[in-house]
């Protein structure tokens, strides 16, 4: 669930398609996207399966080596990614990383959503480099060194 009002537009990131931006400011610590329905994960290995395979694309890391489907595409699908986000993905949480004014398109870091070492299909948009799904431990590690020093800093 998207917890501030947000409305889906073209994305400013070439190449990205649709984009989530927000109608309204958000302070930096503040939840932009919470999980909600999130009624089974899967074991990367199950992907596999003729019946997963075709879904893989719309797979997200939630922990460990267990990911979402989301083939319904909601709208947290349309965060789309970069490599100096203005969203910090935590453990399916999306929070802001800065005061955030109306408009603003969110972005996170795919690497913390894809399996480690799996890049994906596309590059970033602004330095060309692959993104390449960080280690679990590595992600983990990361998104909480982050967001203790954003939440240390309110």
């Amino acid at each position: 669930m998207i917890l501030p009002r947000y409305h889906i537009d073209a994305s400013r990131i070439p190449g990205a398609g649709k984009g989530l931006f927000l109608d309204e400011a958000v302070t930096a610590g503040r939840i932009v996207s919470a999980p909600d329905a999130i009624d089974r994960t899967f074991r990367h290995d199950e992907f596999a399966a003729p019946e997963l395979a075709k879904l893989k694309y719309a797979s997200a890391r939630w922990f460990e080596d267990r990911y979402t489907v989301s083939p319904d595409w909601p709208d947290e699908c349309y965060i789309n990614h970069s490599f100096q986000p203005n969203g910090l993905w935590h453990l399916g949480f999306v929070f802001a990383l800065a005061d955030l004014p109306a408009g603003t398109e969110i972005t996170v870091d795919y690497r913390h959503l894809l399996p480690p070492g799996e890049a994906e299909d596309f590059a970033d948009a602004l330095t060309g480099e692959t993104i390449t799904g960080l280690s679990w431990t590595e992600s983990l590690a990361s998104s909480t060194r982050a967001l203790a020093a954003l939440l240390g800093g309110m």
